[in-house]
């Protein structure tokens, strides 16, 4: 499946095969795949916290409106972010770039971030949103569907999780095979009405 093909095709599936096992060769491919996202200084915030405990899922279904996908898909991933990434070692980040470009940017990012507590958290969260779309895309080309759920309690599952305190949670991604044909589209916007040329009026 080409790129254009996966990017039309992804939908927010909701109904899963429960019985469907993904392979461990799989899962590290979408993951693999998912951090070649790009990320802002090349920070990498994404931490990907994948379920795979039954009794975890069951209890994040409880408090996620109960929604029949976080423990019928093969995968099930909570994503989540690492907001103080940026000041945690920074050089291997750049370890492999030219030692003068890895040198300014690492210099630059303490900088950039300092006392701008919205912004950490902004790039973290746009970091997760970036990864996310891939690991999509990444899983739809593969032949497996997906759906990202925002629809449950992040307080309960940060703490189910055990979330560090400097991070930040996001959606939570279900990834398996897909059992019931999605709905047609509901509506995608014009594009003269989303694309504004160099200035709104």
């Amino acid at each position: 499946m080409d790129t254009l093909e996966a990017i039309y095709g992804r939908r927010a599936v909701k109904h899963f095969d429960p019985e469907h096992s993904m392979s461990d060769a799989d899962r590290t491919k979408l993951l693999e795949a998912a951090i070649q996202a790009p990320t802002s200084f090349n920070i990498q915030h994404w931490r990907f916290v994948v379920v795979d405990d039954p009794e975890l899922r069951k209890k994040i279904r409880e408090v996620g409106n109960d929604q029949a996908q976080i423990t019928d898909a093969s995968m099930l991933i909570v994503m989540t972010a690492d907001v103080d990434a940026w000041k945690k070692e920074p050089a291997r980040y750049w370890v492999n770039a030219p030692e003068d470009v890895a040198d300014l940017l690492v210099n630059w990012m303490g900088p950039f971030h300092e006392g701008r507590e919205q912004l950490q958290r902004d790039e973290a969260m746009r970091s997760i949103g970036m990864a996310m779309q891939t690991l999509m895309l990444a899983a739809k080309g593969m032949g497996y569907e997906s759906c990202p759920m925002i629809g449950y309690d992040f307080d309960k599952v940060a703490e189910m999780i055990n979330l560090p305190d400097d991070y930040c949670i996001g959606p939570l991604v279900a990834i398996g095979k897909g059992v019931k044909e999605p709905w047609p589209k509901p509506g995608q916007l014009p594009l003269d009405e989303v694309v504004i040329y160099n200035r709104f009026a």
